[in-house]
């Protein structure tokens, strides 16, 4: 929050208030607001936060992991559908009332069009919670307000996208976070140990990774239906280009909480090598210590739906080999979770049979193994000495990123580590899509020798909507 703005609630403040025995009286306003909030958690002395995209992960996950936080106080919405706005200003202003017993504690702002709320200067930061074809566009905007920013992931559509955006968050030195929560050590401590371990030496020397997601099941009805008076499709859409709408392709009107078509579409994501990949490939570059790298050779096979309306792959395989000589194997086989396999052992970690939500995807029926695992059961308990590798330590992603805002710290998952976490299961779905192997420069970030392959690295994107249009805009 910077000084003038501060300097300006101060002023406002002070005339604008009367005090009353034991509250404090708004001139103007009959409501009574106790003394005690314009202490230390005074509104003034808050992370004012917006909400930018208010659906399924937003309302089970991200709302009630902010709130949880004193420090932060979310005031605004904004959503292309006034549903899913209307029952998020609900969700909110009744949180803080039960909370602290006053009605009108905070009145949500509501806004149809994200580029309005980031012109509101009272809004130090915003969680970017939509589809993911809109990520990356609202992440760079909003940094070039200068909000600070926790961005679901993956990081963006496309890798090209992923570039535009760590760079511009880089350039405008905002607070960013990316929503790979696995890193935290609540709910699940069992990650960061596990790459503590490895990178610790306690399986000896690292050779392979394997990592275990879901795969997305075919189907979804493709009848063309007329769009819901509350949704604004055409920006729903955004870059995409124009294709007519049906349910299955965006998300229920009134079901905020179930898993939405377009998670299983290739024109808004990659799928599964995406969804569950960011997580558990960002788990295996920590370990592995690549985490600003990625891949040089990736080879891959896919099963993609030949009927219906959705399309991203099925059951899948992918081999990745890395410049410090590790292999990692990614498919749909394996137990979703992330195996290290050393000289002298191994170490798997998972959730155990557990998802962000209840409808996210998990390994369904297949058997689960313990969440935390190794060859010699000794290897778990073995404790991290002082002179050794020590990672950085989050006790939550939410609360690390408001707490980063605070002291001017870098976060666990900034962009340019979450960029190459994201670009890693891109160059994995450009393998599968291919069907042969690929040559991965993760410097340049292209593919040798692969003009095909390199088509895969941007999408065409629908004017006015898109990060080149916005890079473009940033450079001059």
């Amino acid at each position: 929050m910077s000084s003038n703005t501060k300097k300006g609630r101060r002023s406002f403040l002070k005339n604008s208030f009367t005090l009353t025995a034991g509250g404090i009286l708004l001139q103007g306003a009959p409501t009574i607001v106790p003394s005690t909030v314009f202490g230390r958690n005074a509104p003034s002395n808050k992370i004012n936060i917006a909400q930018i995209g208010c659906g399924r992960i937003a309302r089970t996950h991200d709302l009630p992991e902010t709130f949880r936080n004193d420090i932060a106080r979310i005031i605004a919405i904004a959503d292309v559908d006034k549903y899913r706005q209307q029952k998020g200003k609900e969700l909110i202003e009744g949180w803080y009332a039960k909370k602290t017993g006053q009605v009108n504690y905070v009145n949500v702002r509501l806004y149809d069009d994200y580029h309005e709320l980031l012109a509101n200067k009272d809004i130090d930061a915003v969680i970017i919670s939509t589809p993911d074809h809109w990520h990356a566009q609202p992440a760079m905007e909003a940094a070039m307000a200068g909000k600070h920013i926790y961005l679901q992931k993956p990081t963006s559509l496309t890798i090209e996208e992923g570039r535009h955006m760590s760079d511009v968050v880089r350039a405008k030195g905002v607070v960013f976070q990316l929503g790979s929560q696995q890193r935290s050590v609540n709910p699940w401590p069992q990650f960061k140990k596990a790459c503590e371990l490895v990178r610790n030496g306690r399986i000896g020397k690292l050779k392979e990774v394997h990592v275990g997601l879901p795969a997305d099941p075919p189907g979804g009805n493709t009848a063309e239906m007329p769009v819901p008076r509350e949704l604004n499709y055409d920006m729903w859409l955004g870059s995409t280009p124009y294709i007519y709408y049906t349910q299955d392709r965006v998300h229920h009107p009134t079901d905020l909480e179930s898993r939405p078509g377009w998670l299983r579409l290739e024109q808004f994501g990659a799928g599964m090598i995406t969804g569950w990949g960011v997580h558990h490939i960002d788990i295996a570059h920590w370990g592995m210590n690549t985490e600003l790298t990625g891949p040089i050779e990736v080879s891959g096979a896919a099963q993609f739906p030949k009927a219906g309306l959705w399309n991203v792959h099925g059951d899948y395989e992918v081999e990745a080999k890395y410049a410090n000589g590790v292999t990692m194997h990614v498919n749909s086989k394996n137990p979703n979770g992330v195996k290290f396999v050393g000289t002298d052992g191994w170490i798997f970690v998972s959730r155990g049979n557990v998802g962000v939500t209840a409808t996210d995807p998990t390994s369904g029926d297949k058997a689960q193994p313990k969440a935390f695992n190794a060859s010699n059961p000794a290897i778990l308990d073995s404790v991290i000495k002082p002179n050794e590798v020590h990672l950085y330590e989050s006790s939550e992603q939410h609360r690390n990123w408001l707490e980063c805002i605070q002291n001017k710290k870098t976060t666990i998952s900034p962009a340019e580590i979450a960029h190459r976490s994201c670009s890693a299961c891109l160059v994995a779905f450009a393998a599968m899509k291919m069907g042969t192997k690929l040559y991965w420069d993760p410097v340049k970030e292209v593919f040798k020798n692969n003009d095909e392959a390199n088509k895969l690295l941007s999408r065409p994107q629908r004017h006015p909507y898109g990060t080149s249009y916005v890079y473009n805009k940033f450079k001059k």
